[in-house]
Order: C-alpha cells, then structure tokens, then sequence
C-alpha cells in the first residue's frame, strides 16, 4: 500500500450500539428517552469524512472531552499534555468506561528521540489477597460487585509519569477542563444517558454519585459530579500524592473494609506506574507495536503473524473467506492467551517466541481453509468490557495512543464515599486456579484486556489507533490493520468498516471454549456471507451487534499533517486545527 493511497473521499457503512451499564429492569425506574430510536440509528449511513490538520490533533469518543485537549494543546502543551487532560475530562463524561479509578496503558512516539515509548499503569493486587484468603471466603471466582476484584488503581501514577517524562504545562494545569466540567456540568448526550440508565438498588453504592437527589438524569439533562471535581482539585493541588497516600487513599481504604475488601494504604502507597518497551511484528511492511503482558496486545501479533501467510488482500472484505480465516487465527491466537498471558514479573511469559514468524507459521497450519475448528489447543511457543480509547499529535511530530478503563461498565459500582468516582473491577482478570500463570498472588498485575497500538514504517510514525471493547480488543485491531494495509482504507473507512467478534474462547481466568465458539456481526455484513460461514461449521449469533469503539491518527510528512478517524459507534470527534 502506498502511502497516500488511503487518502480518498468514499465512506463505509458502520453500526452502532449502545454501551456501559447494566439496563434497568424495573419499568417504572427508567426514564423514558424521547427521539432516541437505537433501531433508527443503527441502521443509518455513516458520512464522516477524515479530518486532517497540521498543528495538532485529538480523537477521543466524546467531543468535549477532545476539545479539552485541544484547549490545551492551543494553551503551548504537549500531545501528552492533550491526552491527560482528555483522559482526565473522559473521566467526567464518560464515567462508566474510565476514571481514576481505573488503569491506563499509552504507547508514545517521541520526535526529538525518534523512537517508541510504552506505559503500563496498572495496578497490582492488594498484599493480602491471595489463594488462600479467596478459598476461605469459598469463592470459585473473584466477584464484580465487590472491593475484592479491585487492584490498585493505576491512572493518576500513568498521569504523572506522562507528565514528568513528556508534558510541558503540568498535571494541575492540564486537570483544569475536567475540574470544570465536572464543576460547572455537561449535557448528556442520547448515548452516555443510557449508562446511567439502571435501577439505584442495582448498584446503591454509586447511586449517591450518578443519580443525584434519586433520579436517573436523563437524555440533554445537565449532569454535575462536584465530589469528583474536588478530587481533581486535590490531585491538582497536591499531585498524585493526594490518590495514593492523602484524604481518597484513606477514603478507598475505608470503604474497602465497610465492604470486606483487602486493600490497604500501603497497598496504595507502594504502587508504581513503569515505562515498557513496546513489542511489534512486521506485517507486509508495516510494524504494528502493541504493550507487552500483562496485556492482550500480544494476541494482535500472533493474528497478523498467521493471516500474513494468507493472500487477504486477494479476497473481498468481508467475504466468508476472509472472515473464516481471520476467525480461525483468532481461536489460535486466544488459546495461547488464555494460558501463557500474565504478569511477567511473576511469571515466565515467552513473549519473543509467541510472537515470532516460525511460530506463527505452525499455528497456521492448523487453519482449515475450508471449515471451522470445533476445538482448539493452546501451542508449545519453545520453538529452539468498558473502556475509552483516545490518540493525540501535535506541532512537534509527537503521538500518543492511549487507552484508559474501568473494566466492566462501572468498574465495581462502588465509589469510595465523597470522592466521586469509582473503583474498578480489573481483578477479576485473576484465575483461581493454583496452577494458572495468572493465579491470584499479593502485588501482582491482572491479566488485562486494554490495549493501546501504533504503526511505523521504516522507523517512522505512520499511526496511533485502538479499538475498545474488552475481550474483542485484539480482534478490532488485527481488522483494523487488514483494513488499512489489505485493503487501502482510510483511517476514516477502516473504524467505518463493519466488524465481527468471535466469542467464547478460552480466558485466562479459566473458562473454555465450547463447540469452537460463536460468532457476532455487526449490520453490514452480507446475509450471504452470514450463511456461507455457518456451512463451514460456525455457529452463528442471532441479531446485530456493535463492536468496539475506535480513534485513529495518521501522520504524513513534508509537510506534517494529520489525518484523523473516529467511530461512528460513539460519540467520536476528531477534532485538529
């Protein structure tokens, strides 16, 4: 693919769904949302076009949340800068996919060091959680609605080593938007309206926080969270101190033990945010760079690695060949997931082998051309879900693609008291099983699910992208590579494409892939193709789905310009000047 080659004027058609929180079930608790059809609006034609400017860029899945950042790359501040403070405003508007409760990961292209940087903020288990302790609470898996699936939150330390390392004006300065967002209010757009869209009693120990005086706000209504907007302020004033050892550390440890959780201030205390090197694959020219576990990214380069070998630019996107073949890489891909992922600090995870093109070469063949895999093992490398994702550029030729969650929508559903956010889940990344790599043990990073990506060529920035959406994340990625280096999408077409999710492999925490699994389209895909894939043996779901909300930059030299993309499935911008 050449690289202008995406530069054309035609848009794809694309889905989209509604995400976040549980829906309600008690009829007279949800609020009914006039002019708000999900059926009508699934069904429209996409008709964005790809933005491109030359000073500065963000893409972020909620438009005041991307002007923040543009507010501060317009105040001298850095793509970094941009991105905490969008990270920061997500947080606000978007609460049931991120905040400060959550954990953050960023791949980063620095200009005047010509190279890639990686952050893993996430957080470790609490000290005194471990097999031992879950077994004598008789639990078989760690549950949601509860301070024990929490890990320390890692976001505010991945802020503050963005900062220090990259940024120009400050973390108190780039928290200014989201403080007064938070403060001053913002509109709820038909889409955010329907993750506070839940019964109080389903969650009663956030419900103080998103359904102030009791009731659900609704759809165009001003929402206002001023305990978070005091939270802000004190990591302002105080820096990140103010999380991990001040009023909210103690405010989380507290509520931890009213609920019979294990976290504790030195739990808090002694978390760290680290830089890693990102790793990559090269596939047809193009090295895609993903975080190393804990993560999943991995899993997007065993994918790409096996379809290499197939001629997917041969094929009609979408077709059931090409689906099929990218379907069955994906089983291989996520067996091995499920059993070698994991915190490599506690385990030994053969990242290079699992990676590698020999590798690849015998997991593919494995792959039927012509029929679905029922069951599938897990290889021998030794060869010898709701989350926000944004991406900034700015004047200097710098990028970052950053990913930022809370897990399941709401994390946990508690927030510490007056602190105005809550807690993720993430620990439920953790397998009970003794002999698991990602067993539970104290201090130890989960299996996680959010993945940051970027493209070079010829060690060149080309691309900052990501697509959320939990377990489906490496899926969105590797097609959102096919798309782009297969087929000569733009940025823009390449988020618009319809997708598919294959679901039901196995996971790291322990469950198993039954009957090969199933497989979820999103409106768009051929009926004919639907049928085509059910005779090769996939079990196909019933109905439409969204898949995955996605952001992407791409950067073009001489001069520098940036050509912005983002999903029509949320309430995407790319904004740039």
């Amino acid at each position: 693919m050449n690289r202008r080659d995406f530069i054309k004027t035609s848009v794809a058609g694309a889905a989209f769904a509604t995400i976040g929180g549980p829906m309600a079930t008690a009829e007279q608790q949800v609020r009914k949302r006039p002019f708000f059809d999900k059926d009508r609006i699934a069904a429209r034609n996409t008709n964005r076009s790809t933005v491109i400017s030359r000073h500065g860029m963000v893409c972020a899945s909620q438009p005041l949340a991307a002007m923040a950042g543009i507010d501060i790359l317009k105040a001298g501040g850095t793509c970094i800068d941009a991105a905490i403070a969008t990270n920061a405003a997500l947080g606000v508007v978007e609460p049931a996919s991120n905040g400060i409760g959550g954990d953050l990961f960023a791949i980063l292209w620095i200009e005047k060091d010509k190279r890639l940087y990686g952050v893993n903020a996430s957080g470790r288990a609490p000290y005194a959680w471990n097999l031992k302790a879950a077994k004598a609470l008789g639990l078989d898996s760690i549950p949601r609605q509860s301070p024990l699936s929490w890990n320390v939150p890692g976001c505010v330390s991945g802020w503050e080593l963005l900062s220090d390392s990259w940024g120009k004006l400050g973390l108190a300065k780039c928290l200014e938007p989201a403080i007064a967002l938070a403060r001053e209010g913002f509109p709820l757009s038909p889409l955010i309206s329907t993750h506070f869209n839940w019964p109080s009693e389903m969650a009663p120990h956030m419900a103080a926080v998103y359904h102030p005086n009791g009731a659900i706000p609704g759809y165009g209504e001003i929402f206002q969270n001023p305990l978070l907007a005091n939270s802000l302020e004190s990591i302002a004033k105080d820096g990140p101190s103010a999380f991990y050892e001040g009023a909210i550390a103690e405010a989380i440890v507290k509520k931890s033990d009213e609920l019979g959780g294990k976290m504790s201030l030195k739990d808090l205390k002694d978390h760290t945010a680290n830089r890693v090197d990102p790793v990559s694959t090269n596939y047809r020219g193009w090295d895609v760079w993903e975080i190393p576990p804990n993560g999943q990214g991995i899993a997007v380069l065993q994918i790409l690695n096996m379809l290499e070998l197939f001629d997917i630019g041969g094929m009609k996107p979408n077709s059931a060949e090409h689906l099929h073949l990218f379907i069955e890489a994906k089983k291989l891909a996520y067996e091995d997931r499920a059993i070698y992922y994991a915190d490599p600090e506690f385990a030994d995870v053969p990242i290079a082998q699992l990676i590698s093109k020999e590798y690849a070469k015998e997991r593919a063949k494995r792959i039927n051309p012509e029929r679905a895999a029922t069951e599938v093992n897990y290889g021998d490398p030794k060869l010898d879900s709701d989350t926000i994702y944004m991406c900034a550029a700015d004047a200097e030729g710098n990028m970052i693609s950053l990913i930022q969650s809370n897990y399941a929508g709401f994390g946990s559903t508690i927030c510490p008291d007056d602190c105005g956010f809550v807690i993720q889940n993430r620990g439920q990344g953790f397998s009970l099983d003794p002999k698991h790599r990602c067993r539970l043990e104290p201090h130890k990073r989960p299996f996680h699910t959010i993945i940051p990506a970027f493209m070079t060529k010829d060690a060149k920035p080309v691309m900052a992208f990501g697509v959320m959406g939990g377990d489906f994340q490496p899926q969105g990625h590797s097609q959102v590579t096919m798309n782009m280096i297969d087929f000569g999408m733009t940025p823009q077409e390449a988020g618009d494409q319809p997708r598919v999710s294959h679901n039901g492999s196995s996971t790291p925490s322990g469950g198993r892939m039954d009957r090969g699994g199933r497989i979820g389209f999103e409106r768009g895909i051929e009926d004919g193709v639907k049928l085509k894939l059910a005779e090769m043996g996939h079990v196909i779901e019933d109905g439409v789905e969204a898949h995955g909300g996605y952001q992407a930059i791409w950067r073009e030299d001489d001069p520098l310009r940036y050509f912005g993309g983002t999903d029509p499935r949320l309430d995407g911008a790319a904004l740039g000047y």
